[in-house]
């Protein structure tokens, strides 16, 4: 299935309006940190909440506190009430595939997961998050006046450290475009080790650890660890803007945290809003296959929110390369990668 842009998915989702006579039902199993979590889980239910303004749908989500609850959860799904279940998290890809074989006339699509061979029932969502954080490693080194930056993740898994590959990526490809030494703190690409906290719900962990690489000396931070990173951004509000930026990840946290806006430098963004949508949108016009759609700068499925409070902070000479490395990445003259 290819990925659809929010035009595209729009038109879909016109497209395949539905009536009251054939009602159609998206139902969304949550990874642990709540469907209001301000980023991961709540974008991609902002995929169900559009088809059901577009469509006329219903939605329905179940949250889950832990892991033990994902296979759980999904067994109290498949009563045939769903027409397409959506699961959001790699770490759900076990219990999803288990559920899908089990229930092979289930539509199912799963967020941040990719099964080789595919499974003919469900659509994997993954995105080249790296690309849009090589885009913010970019920028934090072009804007940090310590010349230090961090990053720390949730748990050392792919769809975090992708992340937190691409900033440091972006990082070093500023480093040889400017003959500066700008450092990363908090995680290594090459011994794939780091900062990580082994959750996704401590706001607690989310100051402690973005304190610690204010301590070391970074004044930008990119917490990857979903409703963690809000803990970040209250010690930044409290020190300022001016001695600690964050970058927030998944969604636009300006919009999510608004509370905060004066500290956000910007977001990188992984548009599962528009992915579950389409998913969605092809389940109830009858072409959703099995498979996978990747978002990426290209298709614009990944990407940086705009620069908010930091719009006229941002040199206009910084703004045009990070256009210019976009389109690089995108053109393949710039790898993202070691």
């Amino acid at each position: 299935m290819k990925f659809l842009s929010k035009i595209g998915l729009a038109a879909a989702l016109v497209a395949g309006s539905m009536t009251a006579a054939n009602a159609f039902t998206a139902c969304q199993v949550t990874d642990v940190g709540g469907i209001d979590d301000a980023g991961f889980n709540q974008t991609a239910w902002k995929g169900v909440e559009d088809a059901k303004a577009a469509m006329g749908i219903e939605g329905r989500f179940l949250e889950s506190q832990a892991e033990t609850d994902y296979a759980a959860n999904l067994n109290s799904l498949n009563d045939g009430s769903c027409d397409i279940i959506v699961t959001v998290g790699f770490l759900m890809g076990d219990a999803t595939k288990a559920a899908a074989e089990a229930n092979p006339n289930q539509k199912y699509s799963i967020v941040d997961f990719a099964y080789d061979p595919t499974i003919p029932n469900v659509l994997g969502q993954v995105f080249a998050t790296d690309q849009a954080a090589f885009l913010a490693g970019y920028l934090a080194a072009g804007m940090s006046k310590s010349g230090v930056v961090g990053t720390f993740g949730g748990l050392n898994i792919p769809p975090v450290t992708a992340f937190m590959d691409g900033f440091v990526y972006g990082v070093n490809h500023y480093n040889s475009q400017h003959g500066t030494s700008v450092s990363v703190l908090g995680w290594d690409p090459a011994a794939k080790e780091g900062l990580f906290t082994n959750n996704f719900e401590s706001l607690d962990d989310g100051r402690a650890f973005a304190q610690n690489l204010y301590d070391e000396g970074a004044d930008i931070v990119m917490p990857v660890a979903g409703p963690v990173g809000l803990g970040s951004a209250a010690l930044a509000s409290e020190l300022g803007a001016d001695a600690l930026k964050i970058i927030g990840v998944d969604a636009d946290q300006v919009a999510t945290d608004p509370d905060h806006e004066a500290i956000y430098l910007t977001s990188v963004l992984k548009r599962m809003d528009s992915t579950v949508g389409a998913a969605i949108a092809a389940a109830a016009d009858g072409t959703f296959a099995g498979g996978l759609t990747v978002g990426t700068l290209e298709n614009d499925g990944v990407g940086l929110a705009p620069f908010h409070a930091f719009e006229d902070a941002v040199p206009a000479e910084l703004k045009a390369e990070l256009d210019a490395v976009r389109a690089g990445i995108i053109d393949g003259s710039i790898k993202v990668g070691m």
